[in-house]
Order: structure tokens, then C-alpha cells, then sequence
């Protein structure tokens, strides 16, 4: 720890940092209002563990920092993510694959289905999916009856393979009326508590009629959505489609845009309603309604936890708790001798915890083409253990789900079932070597829209721009990444540490006291 010069202090910024939380100063400030400290260490030698070592000091300094700052009452509560409930709706998508839809447009679809399906809730007595593909003939891809979960439906959509041929858009239109929303495919009867939809894709003009049939389709109660991409008709769309035809008809110029259609159709298919009123919250002291969702907030005293609902009071806060959870990449692309460098990177992490019951937990996934829990919060009560663990992983290979690894961390690996505490701090660490062979963005807005903390760590063929997207902000303090596992590259910017200091000589007696373990395990890090 290198003192700075003094400068003279210019008239103090106002600033909401309070006890030992870091104050970071505004953009274009400079903090020079009490002593300034730098945070100096020399570059290690080449190598893939000096590699690892930068990385892990980064990250075991801002992981400090978050137990530091957890204990503290003052900041404004994190806002929640808005809940938007989805009326339980049989969806049948139906997409054009005609010749003049080419191959990599074809997936640009797939993207737009698989990110609405995200947004629904889907089951058996929620939001059922269906898929109809045509061109001269129609395929059923999958009906409303075939896949219970949001999973199984993102994995078949990926499987879907363009038939490039004619362009019978009313006689696809007539299957789902005939087949895809009758009782044998999974339809369900009409009712007010069920909505029909269908979602029409297309980019040409059809060479059947479709203004009869789609008469037809609407009378049975069935709601049209027509899509129109480039080259299409829009007399076609405007026959197709639902009344109101502004709410009804959309039109995007090519299909590289489509997925900005995506939030309109989230919206289409979220309830309002007043979800505080009628009790159907998890807030447990005060519930805001906002139009088809809610958020949650405290009474004065306490603060918002992690979760986004349950509230701490402000004397107490979690201390040094923790919740931390590895999500890492057994992809066949990082090798089985690279493989024991993560494992000791991971182990390297663990040792700068205080593990207990009542502080540190940790958990650890990994994932492929598929996701596996090899052990959960709160199995090992002590870092011997977990280290133990670490070391026996068996290495996975094959595919990089890490779309499929996040919405895991989320539904599962915080959960109370698999040991997680109400209330305490959720930090996740993803570790991947390559890019994502499936949709990466919901899930990660959404585990930082529930208050985890997530760090973000690549090497070698991993894409910047993913690891950006999973990594919380400020990104440049949650995204490492490293060129290869034997070498040495830069690691995005370099972690700053802003301290606060507060008159307080209690508090102040705090941060040294803090500075000092910072300095000794920068020290044998290096060593």
C-alpha cells in the first residue's frame, strides 16, 4: 500500500457512502478528500498459474469489498426486477421456411421463438408451446402437448432445420386451426381463463389464399399475430392478422432485427393486473403494484436483501456471510490438463473464505451440453472439504450451455432447498473457455435483476461481449479475461479500490484493519 502525495482538497462532493462501504467518487471527480492509498503489486512472471494468480487477485479483491459492504445499512435498496405473471396461453408459433428464407436468417427466428418462449411462464397448466414450420408442406415441429418446460421447448427449437421450398402460408394457417389447437395435440377448451395464440412468420406472398382461412381461424377464438420480414406483402399480413391490426401487424426489414420484436410479444403476454391487491407477491413488508408486476421494499430501518424480497434490519446486516456459488465450464474445448488449473483456481478462491455455517458457503456447478451440481451451498462446512471436492470433479467435456448454466444458478443453485440463506449475499463466479452455444441474456439480466453478484471470468476463444453481459456492474470490476491458460494477457481494465474514510476513529480502525489482510493476501498471492 503506496501513500500518494497530498493534494490540497478541493470543497467535498456530496456522496451517499457510509461505515465501511467503497466510495466510489462521480464520474469526472477526483477523491482526494482524506489520505489516498494505490493498490501496488509487481506482474508475476509468465505462466498459466501467474495467469490465474491476476485473476484471482482481482477477484478476491472485489470479493472483499462485497463482504465489507454487505454489513452496512445506508445505501438505497437494489430495485427488484419487475415479476410479470403470463396468462395461461396455448402458443403456436408458425414460421416461414421457404426457400427465400436463408439458412442463417432461419436461426435469426429460432432466436426471436426461443427468447419469447424465455419470457412465459411454461407448464402444464400455464403457457403450453407449439411449433409449426412450413413452405410447400407443413411440418409440425412439436405441439402443445410435447414439452412441459421452458428447457425441453428451447432445446427442440434449436433442433429445428429449415425446409426451403414453396410458401403455403393458409395451409399452414388451416393446420393450426385443424390440428396444432385441437384437444389430440394438447389445446385446451376455449374458456376466459385460456387465451389462443398463434404468431405468423413470414417473408414473401403466399402462394395460397389466406384471408379466408384466417376468418376462420379467428372465429374459432384464436388470436393472430402476422410478422412480416422484407420482401413481404403487407395486404397478406393485414389479411392474417387480428383486429386491431396497429396491435397486431408487425413488419422489420430484415430478419437480423427480428429479436427486437421480442419484448412487445413479453409484454403482449403479461397480465395487468394489481398483484399486490390480490396478495399474489413474495414482498415481505411492503409491496408496489406496477402495471402486471410488482416490487418490493422495507419499512424504515431495514433494508432490501439479495432476493428482492425479504428485509434485514439495518444494525444487524449479514456480516461477513456469504452464498457463493462456481459455475464452471467442463467444455471438451478446454482440456483435460487446463481443466486442473480451474479446479486449482477454484481452490485458490476458496482459501481466502471464512467458511462456516454462519459465514461463507460455497457450492459448485459445472456444465457442457448439459449442467451438473457437484456439490451444493452448505454440503462442506469447512474449506478442507470443499477443496477436497474441487479436486475430485470429473471433467465433463462435450458442448458450452452456459444459457442453460445460468438459468440453473438461478432456479436451483440459490434456492433455499439446495441450501441457500434467506436474506445473505449471492455471489456467482462463471468460468468459461469459449462461446455460448445457447441464449446467454435473459438469464443473465435476470440473476442481476435478483440481486446476485456476478463475476465473469474467460480464457482463450471466450467472447468479451458475453462475458460483459453476465458480468455485474460496474462490469470493469466483475469481467476478467486471460488469452490462453499458459500465458499472460491484459485483464480488461485494472481493479481500482476506493475507500472511504469516514471521521469516525472506530471506522477507521476498521479500514486498516481491512487494508492490512488486502496487503498480506496480495503479499502470498505473489509469493
Amino acid at each position: 500500500l503506496v501513500p500518494l502525495p497530498s493534494v490540497p482538497p478541493p470543497p467535498p462532493a456530496p456522496h451517499t457512502c457510509q461505515g465501511l462501504a467503497p466510495c466510489l467518487p462521480e464520474e469526472g471527480q477526483v477523491n482526494t478528500s482524506g489520505p489516498r492509498l494505490l493498490l501496488a503489486t509487481r506482474h508475476p512472471a509468465s505462466g498459466s498459474s501467474a495467469a490465474m494468480d491476476r485473476i484471482v487477485s482481482a477477484l478476491l479483491l472485489s470479493l472483499l469489498l462485497l463482504l465489507q459492504s454487505y454489513g452496512v445499512c445506508g445505501a438505497p435498496p437494489q430495485p427488484r426486477g419487475t415479476l410479470c405473471r403470463t396468462k395461461p396461453t396455448d402458443l403456436v408459433f408458425i414460421i416461414d421456411s421457404s426457400r427465400s428464407v436463408r439458412p442463417h436468417e432461419f436461426e435469426k427466428i429460432k432466436v426471436f421463438v426461443s427468447q419469447v418462449i424465455e419470457g412465459l411462464d411454461v407448464g402444464p397448466n400455464s403457457t403450453r408451446v407449439g411449433v409449426i414450420n412450413y413452405a410447400s408442406a407443413v411440418k409440425n415441429e412439436f405441439s402443445l402437448k410435447t414439452y412441459q418446460t421452458k428447457a425441453g421447448l428451447l432445446q427442440a427449437v434449436r433442433r429445428i432445420e429449415p425446409l426451403s421450398t414453396g410458401t403455403m402460408t393458409g395451409l399452414a394457417i388451416q393446420f393450426a386451426i385443424s390440428r396444432a389447437f385441437s384437444d389430440s395435440e394438447g389445446a385446451r377448451v376455449r374458456s376466459p381463463n385460456f387465451n389462443k395464440v398463434a404468431i405468423v412468420v413470414t417473408d414473401g406472398r403466399p402462394q395460397d389464399g389466406v384471408q379466408d382461412v384466417s376468418a376462420r381461424a379467428r372465429a374459432a377464438g384464436i388470436e393472430i399475430f402476422a410478422i412480416g420480414v422484407g420482401r413481404v406483402d403487407m395486404h397478406t399480413l393485414r389479411q392474417i392478422a387480428s383486429q386491431p391490426l396497429d396491435d397486431h401487424v408487425d413488419y422489420v426489414e430484415s430478419y437480423s432485427v427480428i429479436e427486437k420484436l421480442t419484448h412487445k410479444f413479453q409484454e403482449a403476454f403479461c397480465v395487468v393486473s394489481d398483484l399486490c391487491a390480490t396478495g399474489d407477491h413474495d414482498c415481505e413488508h411492503i409491496c408496489i403494484s406496477i402495471p402486471g408486476a410488482y416490487k418490493c421494499a422495507c419499512k424504515e430501518g431495514f433494508t432490501l436483501n439479495s432476493d428482492g424480497k425479504t428485509c434485514s434490519a439495518c444494525s444487524g446486516g449479514s456480516g461477513s456471510a456469504l452464498d457463493l456459488v462456481f459455475l464452471i465450464d467442463g467444455s471438451k474445448s478446454v482440456r483435460p490438463e487446463n481443466f486442473e488449473l480451474v479446479k486449482k483456481f477454484i481452490n485458490q478462491i476458496v482459501d481466502s473464505l471464512e467458511v462456516s455455517e454462519k459465514q461463507a458457503q460455497v457450492g459448485l456447478v459445472q456444465y457442457s451440453s448439459s449442467v451438473r451440481q457437484e456439490f451444493p451451498l452448505g454440503q462442506f462446512k469447512n474449506k478442507k472439504d470443499i477443496k477436497a471436492a474441487v479436486k475430485k470433479m470429473a471433467y465433463m467435456e462435450k458442448g458450452t450451455m452456459t444459457g442453460q448454466a445460468l438459468k440453473y444458478l438461478i432456479d436451483s443453485s440459490f434456492s433455499i432447498i439446495n441450501g441457500a440463506r434467506p436474506g445473505v449475499p449471492k455471489v456467482g463466479i462463471v468460468f468459461t473457455d469459449g462461446r455460448s452455444q445457447d441464449y446467454i441474456t435473459d438469464a443473465a439480466k435476470k440473476a442481476k435483476d435478483l440481486g446476485f453478484r456476478m463475476f465473469a471470468v474467460g480464457v482463450g476463444n471466450a467472447v468479451e461481449d458475453e462475458l460483459r453481459e453476465i458480468a455485474s456492474e460496474p462490469v470493469a470490476e466483475h469481467y476478467f479475461y486471460t488469452a490462453d491458460f499458459r500465458t499472460i494477457s491484459k485483464i480488461g481494465k485494472k481493479l481500482q479500490m476506493k475507500i472511504c474514510i469516514e471521521e469516525d476513529p472506530c471506522e477507521c480502525k476498521s479500514i486498516v484493519k481491512f487494508q492490512t489482510k488486502v496487503e498480506d493476501l496480495i503479499n502470498s498471492l505473489q509469493r
